[in-house]
């Protein structure tokens, strides 16, 4: 089971690797030293990956991670594609922040 200190303590390698956890979650660490938490899984047969972010202070904690992982065992329960589900919830932001930009500023509202 990794630790916020073992994790500290990974250093890329010339191939990247895997460190296992718990709940089947691990973290692949890159050549660069990118440390990714991922969950391999299978769906309708077909074995998926879904990456839930990396680590470090402007990622994902370990703790996030984990509770991430579980959520995602559920959407297979359920018959949903974890990477599938994160794919379409990134379309949808950007649709809605590009939507949102398209709106025409009203210069005069607020101003009373």
């Amino acid at each position: 089971m990794l630790t916020d200190a073992a994790l500290k303590h990974l250093k890329p390698k010339e191939k990247a690797y895997k460190v296992t956890d718990r709940d089947g979650m691990y973290v692949r660490v890159g050549t660069n030293g990118t440390i990714s938490f991922r969950l391999d899984y299978r769906l309708h047969r077909r074995r998926e990956t879904v990456t839930f972010g990396k680590y470090g202070p402007s990622g994902l904690s370990l703790a996030s991670a984990r509770e991430k992982c579980i959520d995602a065992k559920r959407m297979v329960q359920e018959g949903l594609s974890p990477s599938i589900e994160k794919q379409r919830d990134k379309r949808r932001i950007k649709e809605a922040l590009e939507g949102a930009q398209r709106l025409p500023i009203d210069a005069d509202a607020g101003l009373s």
